[in-house]
Parts: structure tokens; sequence; C-alpha cells
């Protein structure tokens, strides 16, 4: 199953998350597919690169973490 969720980069106490499609038993940080968006929480920046391939993952049954679909909610990007 696929899952869309956050997987953490940056240095030591300055985080910063790409979104990215992985499979859900593999590891966010180096088993990833491709690079969706990202999440800066710091300045609160939170951005996807094509909705359009977003909508084509989940209908074809990638399913959003918990943290990305809050984000996605807040952020007004509805699918």
């Amino acid at each position: 199953m696929l899952k869309i969720r956050l997987s953490r980069s940056g240095k030591r106490n300055m985080a910063f998350f790409r979104i990215v499609l992985t499979e859900h038993t593999k590891a966010a940080k180096h088993g990833y597919k491709e690079v969706l968006g990202f999440y800066n929480p710091f300045s609160k920046e939170f951005k996807i690169k094509d909705v359009e391939k977003v909508k084509w993952y989940v209908s074809n049954g990638a399913q959003f973490s918990p943290r990305v679909k809050k984000l996605m909610e807040t952020n007004n990007i509805t699918l």
C-alpha cells in the first residue's frame, strides 16, 4: 500500500519536511518513490508541487498519513 507522508530533513533543531510517496513498509527517509511537496514548521509554509498528481495517486489507492491529512485540511487543499 502506498502512503503519502512526511520525511524529515534539515539539520539539528532546524527540521524541514518533504512530503513523499512511499511504500508503507519502507523508511520514509530513504525508500520513497517521489517527492510531492514540502512543509516548513518554522514558517508554517506548506506546498504541494502538483495537486493533480496527488489526486491521481489517491484515486489509485494511496493513503495520507494523519499528519499530512491534517496539513492538507488546514491549508484548504481538497481532493
